[in-house]
């Protein structure tokens, strides 16, 4: 197994030699820095009989799986959230996040929006299908981009918006998302991970992690009694287990996320770039 977790500029090439030697692979995302590039690796990978996943790490919240059983054919009409981070606001802009040849374009959508776009199509199953972005860059920093703004429409007809910065202080891994159905909100935010709100017409409740409340699916994923903190390094070491898994069995669990959605992440990606270019709705093929 090869963990790719350099600078995105040395995915495609490292993750192709991997690939190439009959090793199964974990890469960071973004697969590549080019559509193309993403592209050719997921079709190295179908070639192969290989195991390659991408570490959207934030399936693998207990409470995420249970808004995705919860909201399972529901009529969500509304999504709305963001991804609000502090830690680039400090940061020297040499770091090579910010240099374009090595992060790509669009740092700070690549970098944290695609995790919010990921786990939105799948806790709803709903796809985004036309984008319209703006980015912004912190006055000070000389950085091309510190935030986004994407509005987006879904293949079921629902409109939603999310809003990204790496430069929001006080902000430090404030993952959020709220998807509205016409009697039933189910919001998360990953500041309170082990907390999932319901919203009603009657009544708001806030269920808290616990095995006995969960649907099987989730509660899989619930490694530690109810009350004990489970987060981000939990989640990682269940998606890494999860890879594992299908690394021995030959099948992958429900919802691991493999190179398909790194290339559907960097399907979104180009499309958001390209309407930021043009500050026009941009279509997302399927």
């Amino acid at each position: 197994m090869v963990h790719v977790c350099t600078p995105n500029a040395l995915h495609y090439a490292q993750t192709a030699a991997a690939l190439a030697a009959g090793k199964h692979v974990i890469c960071e995302k973004p697969l590549a820095t080019s559509l193309p590039d993403a592209q050719a690796l997921v079709q190295a990978a179908a070639k192969s009989t290989a195991v390659a996943a991408v570490p959207f790490i934030y399936r693998f919240y207990p409470m995420v799986r249970e808004a995705r059983a919860r909201l399972a054919d529901a009529p969500v009409w509304l999504m709305h959230g963001g991804y609000l981070q502090d830690y680039m606001a400090k940061h020297d802009p040499a770091g090579w996040r910010s240099d374009p040849a090595q992060s790509g374009v669009s740092m700070t959508f690549a970098d944290i929006g695609s995790h919010w776009c990921d786990l939105m199509e799948f806790v709803t199953g709903q796809r985004i299908t036309a984008v319209c972005a703006a980015e912004a860059s912190a006055p000070g920093l000389g950085r091309r981009d510190d935030g986004a703004v994407v509005m987006f429409r879904t293949d079921r007809g629902a409109v939603g918006s999310v809003v990204v910065s790496q430069t929001s202080p006080g902000r430090k891994n404030q993952l959020s998302f709220s998807f509205d159905g016409p009697e039933t909100a189910v919001q998360f935010d990953q500041e309170h991970p082990d907390q999932l709100i319901i919203g009603g017409l009657q009544a708001t409740s806030v269920l808290a992690r616990d095995t006995e409340s969960l649907a099987a699916g989730s509660a899989r994923y619930s490694l530690l009694p109810s009350g004990h903190p489970q987060g981000y390094q939990d989640c990682f070491n269940l998606f890494v287990a999860d890879v594992y898994d299908a690394v021995r069995t030959g099948a992958a669990p429900d919802g691991l996320p493999l190179f398909g959605d790194g290339l559907r992440a960097a399907t979104i990606h180009d499309a958001v770039a390209a309407s930021v270019r043009s500050g026009a709705w941009t279509d997302v093929p399927a």
